[in-house]
């Protein structure tokens, strides 16, 4: 069983090394390529003030975060749902180094003690789209992932959108199935098929490029290996006709 847990966090500030803590943190499963609606998601009380230029990012006042409970109560509920599973951030040594403080605090070692593996999702943005930006607004607007509805950051929102982003990069991979009564809570209600095409039936012509294409392409490549600093793999594989 193939188990990823899409991750983002919300913090009073910048840097864990100076005390700031997490304040939300959101968590989305998806078992086999296939999203569960089974999420965690908590607001946490930082037992600090924010930054005010933080709260200006994520909305959440110290009044609201007061009676909410401090990290110490919620560990080992994330680390038990966190377990074992790969666990997919978006600039991942941001969210890491959070959890990795809030962790020693409590004598509970690092953060990758307990999971099966931790990807950057901003790294593989940065290597399939290299010379752009891949802010996660900048992937929902080139990957077609609606995000009309993010006017400030939310951790739970932040990981459900990371989910779609994570999706479409990977969509060469197996189909994506999203459980929608795991999410609705209905038998049946909204559930959405995924049906297999079977691509050998059909004839489809091959239409070779003009010259003036293919010296454009050329050029692209060209352009896209310079950005990468030699780092595109098409140099290196051989080609069987």
């Amino acid at each position: 069983m193939s188990r990823q847990i899409f991750l983002d966090t919300e913090t009073t500030g910048l840097s864990p090394e100076s005390g700031d803590r997490i304040i939300e943190i959101g968590c989305v499963e998806m078992v086999n390529r296939r999203l569960t609606g089974r999420h965690l998601h908590f607001y946490i009380n930082p037992e600090r003030p924010s930054h005010e230029d933080a709260v200006k990012i994520h909305g959440l006042t110290d009044e609201f975060l007061a009676d909410k409970p401090v990290f110490a109560a919620l560990a080992d509920e994330i680390i038990d749902y966190c377990r074992d599973a790969e666990i997919i951030i978006h600039n991942a040594s941001f969210d890491v180094g959070f959890l990795n403080a809030e962790l020693k605090r409590l004598n509970k070692g690092l953060f990758k003690d307990y999971v099966g593996g931790i990807v950057d999702s901003l790294v593989m943005a940065r290597e399939m789209f290299p010379g752009k930006s891949n802010s996660l607004d900048a992937l929902c607007k080139r990957l077609e992932v609606d995000n009309t509805h993010r006017t400030l950051h939310g951790a739970l929102m932040d990981a459900e959108l990371l989910a779609e982003v994570y999706i479409n990069m990977t969509r060469g991979q197996d189909a994506l199935l999203i459980d929608s009564d795991a999410s609705e809570g209905g038998e049946g209600k909204g559930k959405q098929e995924v049906v297999a095409v079977d691509f050998s039936a059909f004839d489809l012509p091959v239409i070779k490029p003009t010259d003036e294409e293919a010296e454009d392409f050329e050029k692209s490549l060209a352009a896209i290996d310079k950005a990468s600093g030699g780092k595109t793999l098409w140099k290196s594989i051989e080609v069987v006709l």
